[in-house]
This record gives C-alpha cells, structure tokens and sequence, in this order.
C-alpha cells in the first residue's frame, strides 16, 4: 500500500465517510479532490477525471460555473441571510416560488422549501398525515414505497427508502410505511412473461398491497420515476399508468420523488413528464441548484394547502420549517440555474446528445460482462452478471461492480457501482465528444474486469 499522505491520514483520523466500509477506509486511503471544471475533477496531485456521475446525480451544470459563484456571491453580499418564518419573505423565495409552479408537472398552489432531497421527502410524508388529520381521517396513514427505492436517510425517508443497507440496525422502516414490488423487468420479469404482462402484475401487487392492508388506511404512494441508488431502474413506459389508475381507484396521493430526474434529466423537464406520471405533489433537489447550494422544495396541492389552512386556525400556527428553509443565497442560485436551464436550452441539449449516450451505453450490452445496459436521456447502468444467458449474478463477496469501479477510477473516470450496477449520470452539459470519451474509458474497465474475473475464477459462484 502506498504511503499515506499528510492529507489522507488527517482524513482518516477525523472525517466519518457516508456510504463506505469504515473498517476499509482505514486500510486504504481517500481519493481528495482539488479542483473542478466542466465536466472534469483533478485530484490533489493534478489528476483529471470525468465525474460520470455528476458528483451525486446533482452538478447538471458541471464544475466552476462563474455565473453561480457570482450569484451566490452577490447574494451574500445584498442578504446573506433572511428566516421566512412568521410571515417574513423576500424578493428570491418569492420569484422562485413563481417560477416552480410554473414548471412543475402538476397542479400547484404553493412551494415549501428544505435543504436536501431527504427532508423533502420527510416533509411529504409528514405533511400527508397532516392533511388526512385536517381531513378527518386519521387512520389513512400509510405510505407505500417500492423495494430498491431510494427516497433519503432520515428517520422517515430512510424507511421509505426501499435498500436493507438503510434499514439494517437502524430500526427502520418505522410504522406505516410499506414496500411493494420494484419494476425491474430484466431482474424480477417471469420466463416468458412480456413487459405488459410484467407491469399488469407489477400493478396488481401494488393493488394487492392496498386490498390487504384496507384502502382507508393507505394514504400515499411514492415513487421515483427513474430508481437512482437502486441501481438506475428504468420502468418499462407502460408500468407508470397503470399504477395511476390504481392510485386513482383508492384515492392515494402519489408523490413523485424528482430529486434525481427533475430539471432535464430524463430528456423532459422532469421524469414525471417523461413516464406518464400523474403526481398530486413533486419533491426536487440536487439540480435545482446545479449543487451550487444545498436546497430542496415540495409542491403544495390547492386541497392541501387549504387543509393547512384550515389547521393553522385550528391550532394557530403551522408548525413546521427549518433555520435555513428558503435561504437567500440558495433561492438566488437557484434561480440562475434556472435561467442557464432556459437560456442554454438544457432540455434540448438533452435530447441531442442522448441518442449517442444511449448508442454507446446499448454497444456495451453485447460485452461478456454485461447483462443489460439500461437508460434513458443522460442516465443509465451495465448491470454485470456472471452467466449472460441465464442472468446469474456474481456472488456479493467477489466485489465485481467496485472493482470495475476502481478500474475506471484508475483510468480517470468517476462512476459509481450499485452493487454489481455501475451507473452513469454524467452532467447535463456534456458533448458527444466528452461522451465517447467516457465510454472509452468504460470499455477499457470493462475488459481489465473481464480478464480480473477470469483469473481469479469468480464466475464459479
């Protein structure tokens, strides 16, 4: 093992690391980076790396962006900070607010504002169980997630979250919330089964789930339109209408999770406009802001908004906000990243170079090591398998999607693997030149993994 830096020992002996082995961080050594630009990192020694995954499904907008830093700069000088409580506003919030419900892909009345994708969802849930109270119905409590979904780590959102790495130890999921079947055709579809006949039972389990636990009890659905950390699971396009009209047979509100397919993802706008989603509300993050400055936001129905109403003369005061909820800074960045998105076209940009991220991502497919290559607009996975015909997967102690992992890492690429899933979700201004180039860099790992496999003979499970 390479000696440990002064910067890689400090590291280690003080940063807790989200999402890694502790006992082997200490046994290796941090990557640290330096410097951004573009689509590009370079690490503390002057080595450059195309970030493919957009830091975390967040930089749509790459690195180093002088119009948000001055946006943001500008703003700290004019109002470096401003509470919205008690009535209090100011000029962004408002203009942001404007310009969400705009946007957004359902019916809006008002926008409330966090700091992260998980207490936005933590704030669906904890806002459905104040309408259904406000309404009169305190037993439509529960909420239904699907397996491998991802919807944050705090308390509430954790057990949304559909990933046993979230729940084990942690005592989660916390009561009312449920889990039904994930929608992924190549991993779960039956021997023979088509696509419509996977998403019909797809939505007969979610009917099923809501017959067995009583529709009166069954409040919220959440879903994203893409899975994310789950390992980029691509609905087949007929699954997401057929789960509306379940939810519209039981009255339960569904709740679109846009935190990572929001602001052009997907090719659209947002992923609800690109599946066919109906949701009553939406939760946003990470691009609403390029991750220049750390904001969420959920939509507020009209019904729900007047059920709040209704409870604040009930109670006197709506009970609920955070420090930092509406930040000046953070409603300024926003706002810029939304005329960048408007002014450049992003959507558009989108839809161009997609084809050629989908060309490269679909040739990989035929590679020995993958069992299918899955995306849509600019993200996307290779899910490596042991056995192509049969889709066995590799033992989860031989590490084969990591170790593909570090081979990319090696050759300058940033990529991260959901278990034996390496995805791709590169930011939005990428070329196709840039593009190619990162596929290349794939291809490569690809092959180093194959050959890894193969002489140390992981594909005997």
């Amino acid at each position: 093992m390479p000696k440990l830096s002064n910067m890689a020992h400090r590291d280690i002996e003080t940063v807790l690391h989200p999402y890694t082995n502790l006992a082997k961080h200490r046994e290796t050594w941090p990557l640290i980076f330096g410097e951004g630009r573009g689509i590009y990192l370079y690490d503390d020694k002057g080595k450059r790396y195309i970030e493919g995954l957009a830091g975390l499904w967040c930089t749509s907008l790459g690195y180093g962006n002088e119009e948000l830093v001055e946006a943001a700069a500008s703003a700290m000088r004019k109002l470096s900070f401003s509470s919205v409580f008690g009535g209090k506003s100011h000029d962004g919030v408002i203009e942001l607010s404007e310009k969400l419900k705009e946007l957004a892909p359902c019916p809006t009345s008002k926008v409330l504002f966090g700091t992260s994708g998980s207490d936005a969802n933590d704030m669906q849930m904890k806002l459905t169980w104040y309408y259904n109270n406000a309404r009169g119905r305190p037993e439509k409590k529960k909420i239904i997630s699907r397996m491998r979904g991802y919807h944050g780590v705090t308390i509430a959102s954790g057990s949304l979250t559909g990933l046993p790495m979230v729940h084990t130890d942690f005592d989660l999921p916390i009561k009312n919330v449920l889990h039904t079947s994930c929608p992924h055709y190549y991993r779960n579809g039956l021997e023979g089964e088509t696509e419509a006949q996977f998403t019909d039972r797809m939505a007969k389990d979610l009917d099923d789930l809501i017959q067995r636990e009583g529709p009166e009890t069954i409040a919220a659905f959440i879903a994203e339109p893409v899975m994310g950390a789950g390992g980029v699971v691509v609905p087949p396009m007929s699954y997401f209408p057929k789960i509306n009209a379940v939810l519209e047979k039981y009255d339960v509100r569904f709740i679109a999770d846009e935190v990572i397919c929001g602001f052009g993802r997907t090719g659209n706008m947002f992923g609800s406009q690109t599946f066919g989603i109906k949701p009553q509300s939406i939760s946003m993050a990470k691009a609403i802001t390029s991750a220049y400055f750390p904001m969420s936001a959920i939509t507020i129905e009209e019904d729900l908004y007047l059920a709040m109403v209704e409870e604040s003369k009930k109670i006197g005061i709506f009970g609920h906000g955070f420090t930092y909820t509406a930040h000046p800074v953070g409603c300024a960045v926003a706002l810029k990243t939304l005329e960048i998105y408007k002014r450049e076209k992003i959507v558009d940009h989108v839809q161009k170079v997609a084809p050629v991220f989908k060309m490269r991502l679909d040739k990989l497919a035929d590679h020995p090591l993958v069992g299918e290559a899955r995306g849509v607009g600019l993200i996307g996975a290779l899910e490596l398998v042991a056995d192509k015909k049969t889709r066995r997967a590799f033992a989860p102690q031989k590490m084969v999607g990591p170790t593909c992992v570090n081979y990319l890492q090696e050759l300058g690429l940033i990529n991260r693997a959901m278990g034996d899933s390496v995805a791709f979700c590169p930011p939005l201004i990428i070329t196709t030149e840039e593009i190619h180039e990162m596929f290349d860099m794939m291809e490569a790992a690809l092959n180093m993994t194959e050959t890894w496999v193969h002489t140390n003979g992981h594909r005997n499970n």
